[in-house]
C-alpha cells in the first residue's frame, strides 16, 4: 500500500527544493569594496544565470565570519593570497581549487604561478590571484622631502604625518631599517624580538602623528586640505589625489614598497562552486577585469587587462615605479600561524603609551 504525503508535508518538500534551486543559481560573494561593480554583475547574470549576492569585507573579518561557519555562508571569498595558508592550515575554512575549471591562459603567468606556490597547503592550491596593488609613501612634494617610512617619524614632519596601527606599518618600519622581517617568518621568538623593536620606534614616532588612520576618507582629506604632508598609504589613494594636486605624489619608498595580492578562494563549505569558477574565468577576461581594475582602482592578474586601462592611471603607474622601484616590491608571504598575534600585542602596546 503507498502511503500519501500530506499537503503540508508536501508544501515544505516544494518549498525547500525551491530554496535549494534558488541557491544553485545565486553566487554568495565575500570580497572588498569596488571589485563587483554593478555593470559587471549584471553581464555576468546576464551571461551565466547566476545572481551575485555581495558582501564587502576585509581580510580580518572575512577570516573570522567563514572560521565561526567553518566556512559556510559564502560560495567564494577574496583574501590577500598571505592570509590563506595559515587559515587554512589552523581552521580549514577553504576547500581545494579544481584547476581543470580555470582557464590558466587568462592571468598573467608569473602572478598565477607565485599565488599558487604561496596559498598551497598540504600539496594542494587554494587561491588564485584576482587584484593586486601596493602600500607606500603618499607625499606632498612642496612640503616634505620623505622617501622611505622612516621619515614618517623625522623632526620635520612633527604633527603632519598618518599611519595606520596595523601590521603593515610594523613591516614598513622593519625593512626601513635594514631588516627582512619576512625571513624571520619561521622563528618565532626572532621575529618577536623585532617586533618589539619596531614597535619601540613607533611609540617613539606617535608624537610626530596627526591621526592614525583607519577610512579612507578622512586621510584623504587630510592631505587635500595640507593638514598632512605625508602619509603610509596605498598607491592608487596617492594616484587618486595626485589627479587634483601634482604635488602631491605615491612613493615606493627606498627600502620598497609592500606588495599584496587579493585572491579568489572557495570557502570550505561552499554551496555553488559552479557559480564561484564561472565568476572566476568571467573576471579574468582582459575587458571584463579592465572594468574591475577601473572600479577598484587597482591592477588585475588578468592578461592583457592593463593595455585596456586609464592611461592616467598607467601614466601613474609608470612614475612610480621606474623598473628598480618595480623589482624591490616587497610581496607579502603567506602568514605562519601565530604571527598576527606576535604584532597584536606589539600594536596594542603601542596604541596605550602615553
Amino acid at each position: 500500500m503507498k502511503s500519501k504525503l500530506s499537503p503540508i508535508v508536501l508544501a515544505t518538500l516544494m518549498l525547500a527544493a525551491g530554496v535549494a534551486q534558488a541557491q544553485d543559481k545565486t553566487l554568495r560573494l565575500l570580497t572588498w569594496g569596488g571589485y563587483a561593480p554593478k555593470d559587471v554583475i549584471e553581464q555576468f547574470t546576464k551571461e551565466t544565470g547566476f545572481k551575485v549576492e555581495v558582501t564587502t569585507s576585509n581580510n580580518e573579518e572575512m577570516i573570522s565570519k567563514l572560521r565561526a561557519t567553518a566556512g559556510a555562508g559564502f560560495d567564494l571569498a577574496q583574501p590577500s593570497q598571505d592570509r590563506i595558508a595559515g587559515p587554512q592550515t589552523e581552521f580549514k575554512i577553504y576547500k581545494a581549487m579544481d584547476l581543470s575549471k580555470i582557464k590558466a591562459d587568462l592571468f598573467i603567468p608569473s602572478m598565477l604561478d607565485a599565488t599558487k606556490k604561496n596559498t598551497t597547503v598540504g600539496g594542494k592550491v587554494y587561491g588564485l590571484p584576482h587584484i593586486w596593488g601596493t602600500d607606500g609613501l603618499v607625499v606632498n612634494t612642496k612640503t616634505s622631502k620623505a622617501t622611505d617610512y622612516a621619515d614618517l617619524c623625522a623632526a620635520e614632519n612633527a604633527g603632519k604625518v598618518s599611519m595606520r596601527l596595523k601590521r603593515p606599518t610594523l613591516i614598513a618600519m622593519a625593512f626601513a631599517s635594514g631588516k627582512d622581517p619576512f625571513a624571520l617568518y619561521g622563528d618565532a621568538k626572532a621575529y618577536s624580538a623585532l617586533m618589539d623593536d619596531m614597535g619601540k620606534k613607533l611609540t617613539e614616532c606617535k608624537k610626530n602623528v596627526k591621526f592614525y588612520w583607519d577610512g579612507k576618507d578622512q586621510l584623504l582629506a587630510g592631505i587635500r586640505s595640507g593638514e598632512l604632508t605625508t602619509a603610509m598609504m596605498w598607491d592608487t589613494g596617492g594616484w587618486e589625489l595626485n589627479k587634483a594636486n601634482p604635488d602631491v605624489k605615491f612613493i615606493a619608498p627606498k627600502s620598497g614598497a609592500l606588495g599584496w595580492v587579493d585572491t579568489f578562494a572557495i570557502p570550505a563549505k561552499g554551496k555553488n562552486d559552479a557559480a564561484a569558477y564561472a565568476w572566476i574565468n568571467f573576471n579574468m577576461r582582459p575587458e571584463i577585469a579592465a572594468k574591475v581594475a577601473s572600479s577598484a582602482g587597482n591592477f588585475t592578474a588578468s592578461k592583457g587587462a592593463d593595455q585596456m586601462m586609464d592611461p592616467v592611471l598607467k601614466k601613474q603607474f609608470a612614475d612610480s615605479f621606474p623598473e628598480a622601484a618595480l623589482k624591490n616590491i616587497k610581496w607579502y608571504p603567506a602568514v605562519p600561524a601565530g604571527i598576527e598575534d606576535i604584532e597584536g600585542r606589539v600594536l596594542d602596546r603601542v596604541k596605550a603609551a602615553q
